[in-house]
């Protein structure tokens, strides 16, 4: 990768996450840390306003405009795939989103490309999904955004139907179905709840009652 796309790669990362520290963008473009003191002063020097703060790292000032990130024809097919793989493995909730998106990333190709998009997008299929019964996994998503506690109906592993207010961790999908790791206040412990058998889910707006849950990495490493 030569340096103007490596700053642009930078640049794009800066504008997708609040802070960045300087060590994954090393780790992501595979260059020194000291590398990247160097490119994030060239953006500097051309009038991006990237500033620091301790312990949490880079960032692009509040409220400086940047133009539309554009899309090479790769990336875009690449974009294609993971939305084909989202309407069908995701919820409709996900999958209205995920063609909007997808709609956005085509109007900013070029002419050339957005035919080759489109006749890629027409041979690309997913078969036999098993997506979940419900609307609720876009739901789910902004209440562990907005660290949100949940109200849900849920029916078990024997068909036992409760109510419970569950603080949500994080959705893994596996054995062909989403989870949704959640702290249960029933339980009062961390559990693992079928998405497809919540029957209602609603957001209280109440925030998290527990500071600092567990992460989803932690969660996976208990399976051991």
């Amino acid at each position: 990768m030569n340096r103007v796309d490596r700053l642009m790669g930078i640049l794009t990362v800066l504008q997708s996450r609040k802070f960045v520290m300087a060590e994954k963008l090393a780790d992501k473009f595979e260059i020194s840390v000291r590398t990247v003191y160097r490119d994030i002063k060239a953006l500097m020097e051309i009038g991006i306003p990237v500033s620091f703060e301790n312990n949490k790292g880079y960032f692009i000032v509040q409220g400086y405009f940047l133009p539309p990130v554009s899309f090479s024809s790769a990336e875009a097919n690449a974009l294609i795939l993971m939305t084909s793989l989202a309407d069908r493995f995701a919820d409709h909730s996900i999958a209205r989103h995920s063609s909007m998106a997808l709609e956005k990333i085509k109007a900013v190709l070029r002419n050339g490309d957005k035919e080759k998009s489109e006749l890629l997008n027409d041979h690309i299929k997913v078969l036999n999904p098993n997506q979940p019964s419900n609307d609720y996994l876009l739901d789910i998503q902004n209440a562990i955004v907005s660290k949100t506690v949940l109200k849900i109906r849920y029916s078990d592993n024997k068909n036992a139907k409760s109510e419970r207010e569950i603080e949500p961790v994080g959705l893994i999908y596996y054995y062909d179905q989403w989870h949704l790791i959640a702290w249960c206040w029933k339980r009062n412990n961390y559990r693992d709840f079928k998405v497809k058998e919540i029957e209602t889910l609603e957001n209280t707006q109440e925030p998290y009652r527990i500071k600092g849950h567990i992460t989803l990495d932690d969660h996976i490493r208990s399976w051991k």
